[in-house]
């Protein structure tokens, strides 16, 4: 599936749309008409790790 984050805060995340905005302590909120969900944000090259609280994790590769 590909998640892609445009500079305006939108996201599009296969065919689901949302908003995302930036907190303290590297954390990203993303909000869709389904949930919100707030994830610990790691960026490390070309990847970026989305740890939620509950300690899962996604790993999202950058797209050249």
């Amino acid at each position: 599936m590909v998640w892609e984050f445009s500079n305006d805060g939108s996201v599009q995340m296969g065919t689901n749309r949302g908003r995302y905005s930036f907190g303290d302590n590297h954390r990203i909120k993303i909000e869709t008409s389904i949930a919100t969900s707030v994830y610990q944000m790691e960026l490390v090259g070309d990847k970026m790790t989305l740890k939620d609280p509950n300690g899962s994790k996604l790993v999202l590769t950058k797209v050249k």
